[in-house]
């Protein structure tokens, strides 16, 4: 008897050894009737059985093996899906669920084993069982870790949203006390309120766009006429002020007008002086230069410190990755290590590109714009 066939003969005492693993993967599974438990384990092993009736070429077998099997455009979700789709609405983890296959091709060899059938499946037979069940199981991961990651994004996009009416509340309050005459104390703890209110907005508008560049949505903005020489100009003394034992240098050369968001332009320049000003040297400026030229505009963040290894410097845009290089500002700490990411999404969403280039001597970033931006639009991205 083939181990095909087998499966399908002794398909409920499988789906019993199934139940009571299943029913061990705790706490996920305490509140789990036996259906619950089972839910799509049948269909997933009479799939694993057809699969291994049906005729494969060499190059199928090696796809399967690797849980790469073609899978058609538009077909409904597999059993496997569907599976990890219910195993994630229920709690468990992805480890839980992976474990249930282990646990399914466990009992289904431990079964034969012990059938007392003196026929044994050939070599071909459990080739073919292995790949089918590792098909089963990438499918399920896979789906598994899509759901997640909706879950998580909508989560993000909601509490981001939510967050910003309170905290606009808080900000507000704090600068309507920091106007009354309540004396020096409460004055400074306003003005404490005030400076942790906006670097908590920071974090969260950082948050909202990272949320909406992982869902392909890209970063929004709203081109109008801007002259970066004066913007720049107000958004840096607003550093000086919260940084008021750093210096802080603007120098402006050509023409710096053009058409741009003049809100995420500021938030590019926020994020390059605040990284600056963590991983410089506290007694050397941080030097913002503008340049203007026929094609576009260029702004470059300058900071003296350690040479950046290159090693970090190939992934330093990545999201949430962060170097090793040890911050000189402890002050500044406290980001979510998205600045830089958020960075070059904004100057991307303007047609333009960022770099950076870091020797013995200093550490630049360098932002390129065209002169004009037209809206961006995610689905050409």
């Amino acid at each position: 008897m083939g181990l095909s066939e087998f499966i399908d003969r002794e398909m409920e005492a499988i789906l019993q050894e199934w139940d009571k693993f299943a029913a061990a993967q705790l706490p996920a599974a305490s509140a789990m009737n036996a259906g619950a438990l089972r839910d799509h384990a049948e269909e997933i092993l009479r799939a694993v059985a057809r699969d291994m009736m049906t005729p494969q070429t060499s190059d199928e077998q090696s796809q399967k093996s690797k849980g790469r099997a073609p899978r058609i455009v538009g077909a409904p979700q597999t059993a496997a899906e569907t599976h990890a789709f219910l195993r994630a609405k229920s709690g468990f983890d992805i480890n839980q669920m992976a474990a249930e296959y282990r646990a399914l091709r466990a009992s289904v060899l431990h079964l034969r084993s012990t059938a007392g059938d003196s026929s044994v499946s050939d070599y071909g037979d459990m080739v073919r069982f292995n790949e089918a069940i590792d098909q089963a199981v990438a499918e399920s991961v896979a789906y598994f870790s899509t759901r997640l990651t909706q879950e998580r994004n909508l989560l993000l996009g909601m509490m981001g949203h939510d967050m910003r009416s309170p905290l606009h509340v808080v900000q507000l309050s704090a600068s309507y006390l920091a106007q009354l005459d309540l004396g020096d104390r409460v004055s400074a703890a306003a003005n404490r309120i005030i400076k942790s209110g906006a670097q908590l907005k920071m974090l969260l508008d950082d948050l909202i766009d990272f949320n909406r560049t992982n869902m392909g949505l890209g970063v929004h903005i709203a081109p109008i006429a801007v002259n970066l020489a004066n913007l720049f100009a107000d958004a840096l003394e607003q550093l000086r002020v919260s940084h008021p034992d750093r210096r802080i240098e603007l120098q402006v050369v050509g023409d710096a007008s053009g058409n741009w968001d003049p809100h995420r332009l500021q938030q590019v320049l926020n994020n390059l002086v605040l990284n600056a000003l963590k991983y410089g040297m506290r007694d050397a400026p941080v030097k913002v230069v503008v340049v203007g030229a026929p094609g576009g505009v260029e702004f470059g963040v300058h900071n003296r410190g350690r040479r950046i290894e290159q090693s970090t410097l190939d992934h330093i845009f990545d999201p949430l990755v962060r170097g090793n290089e040890p911050r000189r500002n402890s002050d500044t700490d406290g980001s979510l290590g998205l600045g830089l990411h958020i960075a070059r999404e904004i100057t991307i969403a303007h047609g333009g590109d960022i770099a950076v280039r870091s020797d013995e001597i200093e550490t630049v970033f360098t932002v390129r714009l065209p002169r004009a931006s037209a809206k961006n639009d995610p689905s050409a991205r």
